[in-house]
């Protein structure tokens, strides 16, 4: 019985998350490239609320699966407004790693609130364990990349960003070393499950510095003005 529940548990989140491939209209939260590479880009994402779902896995897929589906209900109507809420794009998942090779890792699985509940978001049902976030100016280093995220490729995309960073003057700035219980990286997942080609991805890594970040803010709406 566990494996036909597990397996209608990743039909239906499969079937949700295709909106997010189909609707031109679907929103995302609001942000400013600030500096550009060919392999990674820099953003300020403006002050935004996401709803987030903490799991103890080993495995990303499956940690994002199970949080996900904490998150549909959600949206489907699980909290105490019984608001339907539109899904939205990019789902995130940060990873916080393990202290060894066999243990579970903490993940937070996220979903962005669109605009219309932004000031006051639907409060859950108190059984999924969810919580509202809220950000303020957000500074990130992000690296795009293709395919399916998964277990075998989301380390080294996040490596390759590290990487990447350590030839520029971003490379004091990002936040590769968090403090306990934060995020190492994020992994932005924009496509449905069901779309093979033309996928996108992001890896996501927080800007320590950011001063730095709102100099460049500055200097580029400043270059704009003029």
């Amino acid at each position: 019985m566990e494996v036909v529940a597990r397996g209608w548990l990743r039909f239906i989140i499969l079937m949700v998350m295709t909106t997010m491939a189909v609707s031109a209209a679907i929103e995302s939260p609001t942000y400013t490239v600030v500096h550009s590479e060919s392999d990674f880009e820099i953003r300020v994402i403006r002050s935004s609320v996401w709803v987030s779902a903490t799991v103890d896995e080993i495995s990303f897929n499956q940690a994002t699966q199970l949080g996900f589906h904490r998150l549909f209900q959600y949206i489907q109507g699980a909290n105490l407004n019984s608001s339907r809420v539109p899904m939205t794009k990019p789902v995130l998942t940060g990873i916080v790693p393990s202290a060894g090779p066999f243990c579970s890792s903490a993940f937070a699985v996220r979903f962005y609130v669109p605009v219309e509940f932004q000031e006051s978001p639907p409060t859950a049902l108190p059984e999924l364990h969810l919580k509202a976030e809220k950000w303020g100016e957000k500074c990130v280093a992000v690296r795009p990349f293709s395919g399916f995220a998964k277990d075998s490729n989301v380390a080294k995309q996040a490596a390759l960003l590290e990487a990447s960073l350590q030839k520029t003057p971003w490379a004091n700035a990002t936040d590769l070393k968090p403090k306990d219980g934060e995020d190492v990286y994020t992994i932005a997942q924009y496509s449905s499950p069901f779309q093979i080609f033309g996928r996108l991805n992001e890896v996501w890594v927080d800007i320590g510095d950011s001063d730095v970040c709102h100099l460049a803010l500055k200097a580029k709406v400043g270059s704009a003005e003029v």
